[in-house]
């Protein structure tokens, strides 16, 4: 394990996902909505995504999806692997690993599992749990094609320069709101996955975005 690893799994040391999502009224932390734009936080579906660290001869890099146009939540979008939690699923971990493996291939054994980002809400109705994983070796991926449309990854160095993120304003339930938007190549990355992505910037580097 290389030292940008080992400095990647002590940022995440402290954080653990929240055991429901009835708990954000207790949570400490971050998120990237306002707690008032929950009024029912038992509401929310508890999901997870994968956030998937491969080593590359370049560097790390962060795995992506882009979402097939034919689903109910998220359609197009860019995302991680990831989705709800089932009742057979034993903690966030699980999801996240069980989700991966179903969208694109990704064995759980050969995911390092080192540590978690803070939960986030979607305005579909989940509170999602971000698992960071870091893979050794480069994976052989297989898509959902009911799911995924495309498979991609992006240089950590890229996502851990400031200048790449635009703050935008918007509206959430008449509720002004702020989200951040990057582009890579042909891929624009927003909404709940760039709001991960934040997280894990502000978690790795000592200048706040937000």
């Amino acid at each position: 394990m290389t030292p940008q690893v080992v400095h990647i799994r002590q940022r995440l040391a402290h954080t653990r996902p929240l055991p429901s999502p009835a708990a954000l009224v207790d949570y400490g932390g971050a998120l990237n909505v306002p707690l008032e734009m929950v009024p029912r936080p038992e509401a929310l579906r508890p999901a997870a995504v994968l956030v998937p660290l491969l080593a590359t001869p370049q560097g790390l890099e962060v795995l992506f999806t882009r979402r097939t146009d034919n689903l109910r939540n998220h359609a197009g979008q860019v995302s991680f692997p990831g989705g709800a939690a089932e009742t057979h699923d034993a903690d966030a971990t699980a999801t996240a690993l069980r989700e991966a493996e179903e969208e694109i291939g990704l064995s759980p054994a050969a995911i390092d599992v080192l540590g978690f980002l803070g939960p986030h809400v979607t305005i579909s109705g989940f509170c999602v749990s971000p698992v960071v994983g870091y893979v050794a070796r480069p994976p052989t991926l297989t898509a959902d094609s009911g799911e995924v449309a495309e498979i991609f990854s992006v240089p950590l160095d890229y996502l851990m320069q400031r200048e790449h993120y635009e703050c935008r304003q918007g509206e959430f339930r008449g509720q002004p709101v702020r989200y951040y938007v990057l582009r890579y190549g042909q891929q624009t990355i927003w909404g709940a996955t760039a709001a991960m992505l934040v997280d894990l910037y502000e978690r790795l580097e000592p200048l706040p975005l937000r």
